[in-house]
């Protein structure tokens, strides 16, 4: 039977939560579109784009604003407005031939106001030269930060349930030990064993496991709205095409002879049809296999981050037209925010084992040995 207490007192956290996500995000957007300095770039803009000024005051960009937070940054961004709030800047690392190697803050852009070192941050908030030369750019941004605070977390979480083995042999699991065991044994028995098969599984399985944890973190990291969550790191097209890119290379290197022969030489089949269509299209396959993983994550994980961030930005377009109008709407907006939340727990699962069991497979494909009836 159900406990109406029980029930009242979770409706109550509930409505306290979504006020105070209501809240919380109306002080940040108020912040952000609150009056500042302009410099030359936000000149230029506001000269180019006066539909985005009424009565003196600039409106609120709802595109922009999605696009601020999905995209990479020089600095990791806390509250407030963009150009003058609260963050965290990041090392620069940049070489140019005849300069040579210049590390500093981003701090030192002062959000894009000044330059510094013959460089600049403009409007869209990339680094350029002054002089408009050509330069390395090695520096550590938002999205390498998040790298590598997930590899750290990884590497303490399998190190402390390493050691936890070696202490409790022959005992149950605890700990750390309880949270990862039984997802290495799912990576383990139901995508690796069951996609490449009993006598070739075990060498690919540290990979696997690597690449399902890195996704699985990093999507989870990506749902946190605080530091030192927030970065959209899956959902960042260079990173998934280095993903990709290691599979490929893999893929390429393992294939056996059996493999090989399929792909360049198909048997039993006419000549022609080899040469003019069958092999270019293996040869085609063997490449848009790691471009779907790539587009796959990348797509869904920005997506996800998007959808997320537009239902914020109704409260704020709504209000636009009048304050009671945008009060009146966030608590529907929170409850949207907040549901695309708990979905993207689950997609964050999702598109790690996605991902996983994909490159198993394909692994499985190149060490496939051949039937006996096709061998003969």
């Amino acid at each position: 039977m159900i406990n109406k207490a029980k029930l009242f007192k979770g409706f109550l956290v509930l409505l306290a939560v979504l006020v105070l996500f209501a809240l919380t995000n109306k002080f940040v957007f108020a912040s952000e579109e609150a009056p500042h300095q302009e410099n030359a770039h936000d000149s230029i803009a506001s000269t180019d784009h006066p539909e985005n000024h009424e009565g003196g005051e600039e409106k609120f960009n709802a595109g922009k604003f999605i696009i601020d937070h999905v995209t990479d940054k020089y600095d990791w961004h806390l509250w407030g407005p963009h150009d003058g709030g609260v963050s965290i800047p990041l090392p620069l690392i940049l070489y140019t031939e005849g300069q040579g190697l210049d590390i500093f803050l981003s701090s030192n852009f002062h959000h894009g106001k000044e330059s510094y070192k013959g460089y600049i941050l403009n409007h869209e908030g990339h680094i350029e030269r002054e002089d408009k030369a050509e330069f390395l750019d090695f520096s550590i941004t938002k999205t390498v930060t998040e790298i590598l605070i997930a590899s750290f977390l990884l590497l303490w979480i399998f190190i402390s349930a390493a050691k936890a083995y070696t202490r409790r042999v022959g005992q149950a699991p605890k700990g750390l030990q309880s949270f990862v065991e039984p997802i290495i044994l799912f990576v383990r028995d139901d995508i690796a064993k069951a996609s490449i098969g009993q006598k070739q599984y075990a060498r690919f399985v540290p990979f696997l496991l690597t690449v399902f944890f890195f996704i699985f973190f990093n999507n989870f990291l990506g749902l946190i709205p605080i530091f030192p969550g927030g970065a959209n790191v899956t959902g960042n097209i260079a990173v998934t095409l280095v993903l990709a890119f290691v599979v490929l290379i893999i893929t390429l290197f393992i294939g056996n002879k059996h493999y090989w022969i399929h792909i360049l030489w198909m048997p039993g089949v006419p000549a022609w049809v080899k040469i003019f269509l069958l092999t270019p299209i293996e040869i085609l396959g063997v490449f848009q296999r790691p471009f779907v993983l790539m587009i796959r994550l990348f797509a869904n994980i920005a997506a996800g981050h998007i959808v997320i961030l537009s239902f914020v930005c109704l409260i704020f377009v709504f209000g636009s037209s009048s304050e009671a109008a945008g009060w009146g709407f966030a608590p529907v907006s929170m409850a949207f925010a907040l549901f695309m939340n708990a979905m993207e727990l689950l997609v964050a699962f999702l598109q790690a084992y996605v991902f996983t069991l994909l490159t198993a497979m394909y692994f499985g494909s190149c060490v496939e040995e051949p039937h006996h009836a096709e061998h003969h």
